[in-house]
């Protein structure tokens, strides 16, 4: 589902910018009409050619700092916890969707992928509350919107009973992404013996025996999976042209197993060697901006660094905290471990490819949407001044000294 066509504000310019391109960083204008992206100029006189032009656009002086496409971020999960900040405790699903949406120009994130689980014990509890916040976000998109939000329908496996659910949203073409996952205790994320259990009784306030409960009904539905009903979900998605993406993939095999469903992004592979081989049989890569600003996952899994390092991995996604985008660009620029363009490819560009948005998303190309942040630094820290999402300014801040 496409979002609705907003109404342009107007011909915009942004000048005196750090321009971060595809390949390269320009000292470059940035003309838009339309809400799109209409001219790329690196000289004074042609600026001001074009000003005479359009004398009604809107001018918007980066002041040097950098200019950059927008962020695209195909896997975060926080909405959730915007929902349900704490076991038991639930907000208003439209609350939720608003107040999360705000924050996420402030973070230079222009397309969010809203990541909701369905599946038992690992997320909000009840697919009511999935079914409701899938409609909403829906709804509201076609109405207004900051950004562009999208849908990223992250499906455990075992949970039999969502099938339907599954194909009925593909085939109304109701999401936008789709991954399978496998959260099965001894195995992938939670192959240490109780690793499970104990993020279970943390994140959804359950005692140990509803825990175990919860185990053993999930051990014997993991043995009824039908790999030739996820093959099926596999093509229904595919005829519909939503992209599909395997989970904390832990092995060769499963990668293999994964390539067999047509997924195009392999998220979080557990290890380095499972990254490479994902690469080799040509899929890109997703690793979680938390793990590359902090420098380790929170699971004692594959540092991101190491898979960049080694070009095992492609792109970047917030996971859980949004605010880690931005700056995970900046620290593999800042630390030579990517070239600015290649690191901002990561969390634009390369993302959109994955997904089928590269035509119209993810780079400061002429035609493309006008999604564009500025980006100024303070404290070795990128701070975002500015985004605009379709030739709107949707944000902009200001500081007092």
């Amino acid at each position: 589902m496409n979002d609705r066509m907003i109404a342009s504000a107007g011909p915009m310019m942004i000048t005196n910018g750090k321009v971060v391109l595809p390949e390269h960083v320009a000292q470059a204008a940035v003309a838009i009409i339309d809400g799109r992206i209409a001219a790329i100029i690196d000289n004074e006189q042609s600026v001001k050619d074009w000003l005479l032009q359009y004398p009604s656009a809107k001018v918007v002086d980066a002041k040097q700092q950098y200019v950059l496409p927008g962020l695209i971020d195909i896997h975060c999960d926080a909405i959730e916890k915007e929902v349900q900040p704490r076991p038991n405790t639930l907000f208003p699903l439209n609350m939720a969707l608003l107040e999360f949406e705000r924050k996420l120009p402030v973070h230079g994130i222009t397309t969010m992928y809203h990541s909701l689980s369905l599946g038992v014990g690992l997320s909000l509890r009840g697919d009511h509350l999935l079914t409701g916040m899938v409609d909403l976000i829906n709804s509201y998109r076609t109405k207004r919107s900051m950004i562009r939000n999208r849908i990223h329908l992250r499906f455990e496996v075992s949970y039999l009973a969502g099938m339907p659910i599954v194909e009925r949203y593909l085939k109304e073409r109701a999401i936008d992404y789709l991954s399978f996952m496998d959260h099965s205790p001894g195995q992938g994320q939670y192959r240490e013996p109780g690793s499970f259990e104990r993020y279970v009784m943390k994140n959804q306030g359950v005692s140990i025996d509803e825990v175990r409960v919860i185990v053993e009904d999930l051990i014997v539905r993991r043995q009824q999976v039908d790999q030739e009903q996820l093959q099926k979900l596999s093509e229904i998605a595919q005829m519909h042209g939503i992209a599909i993406a395997s989970h904390d993939d832990d092995s060769r095999q499963k990668v293999e197993e994964s390539a067999g469903l047509q997924v195009s992004v392999c998220e979080f592979p557990i290890n380095l060697e499972t990254a490479r081989h994902a690469v080799e049989l040509g899929l890109h890569v997703c690793v979680g901006a938390p793990n590359v600003v902090r420098g380790a996952s929170h699971d004692k899994n594959l540092r991101a660094v190491d898979a960049i390092r080694s070009g095992a991995a492609d792109i970047l996604c917030s996971d859980y905290h949004p605010a880690s985008m931005l700056t995970a660009v900046f620290k593999l620029h800042d630390e030579g471990i990517a070239a600015l363009p290649a690191a901002v490819r990561m969390a634009s560009l390369n993302a959109a490819q994955a997904l089928g948005a590269g035509s119209e998303l993810g780079s400061i190309e002429l035609g493309k949407a006008a999604d564009i942040i500025i980006v100024d630094r303070y404290d070795d820290l990128p701070w975002v001044t500015h985004t605009i999402v379709g030739g709107q300014l949707v944000y902009h801040s200001a500081v007092r000294y």
